[in-house]
């Protein structure tokens, strides 16, 4: 296990993983709720793991067989990233969302698992994270790429429950438009950072 590797891991996949989106919303407002939390938590970071383990074993493996393959998912993904960075910057100015506890019913849990099940697979956002971004990052580290595909999973079990499990202290804290807006701007540098550090490959 290369430690200085798994940190790598570790910060790319939290990167990657805090920009909000709708699986984070769900797991925010199951947190704000109190309902099923660690079941959601858990599914979300399992899936995740699984993706991970997908695309650090067997990205570079399907690039060999498709040298093409690398420098579209390169150029294609920085291009997403900008894409994405531009959309939370535009965002963190025009935005006046806050974050506010659901007052619907509360619901089973195998509807809670579905729901987020659903959010989770059926996202192609999370596909391009995982699997073409973690595991095209990963050949940079030709023969550590365990210690990097650690440290990635880490960071989505870190994050997940983080998010689930601190959702009631940051309540407060995101009933603010001005703390979403702040947070998106972080999304927005962040994801034009690793944007650079793909295109750094050539």
């Amino acid at each position: 296990m290369n430690f200085s590797i798994y940190v790598t891991g570790l910060m790319m996949g939290l990167s990657l993983i805090v920009a909000i989106g709708a699986q984070n919303a769900f797991i925010l407002r199951q947190g704000l709720r109190d309902e099923h939390v660690f079941a959601v938590c858990l599914a979300c970071a399992l899936s995740d793991a699984a993706l991970i383990v997908l695309g650090v074993t067997s990205l570079q493996q399907i690039a060999g067989l498709l040298p093409w393959l690398d420098p579209v998912m390169r150029y294609g993904g920085a291009a997403f990233l900008a894409w994405y960075g531009a959309k939370s910057l535009y965002s963190a100015f025009r935005s006046s969302a806050v974050l506010t506890a659901a007052e619907a019913e509360t619901t089973s849990f195998s509807q809670t698992l579905a729901t987020c099940l659903a959010l989770t697979w059926l996202n192609p956002h999370v596909y391009l994270d995982t699997v073409v971004l973690l595991g095209t990052i990963s050949t940079r580290y030709p023969g550590q790429q365990a210690s990097f595909a650690a440290g990635a999973v880490s960071g989505s079990f870190l994050f997940f429950f983080s998010l689930g499990y601190g959702a009631t202290w940051l309540r407060p804290v995101f009933s603010k438009a001005s703390s979403w807006r702040m947070l998106e701007t972080l999304v927005a540098f962040t994801m034009w950072v690793i944007a650079y550090k793909l295109l750094g490959r050539m």
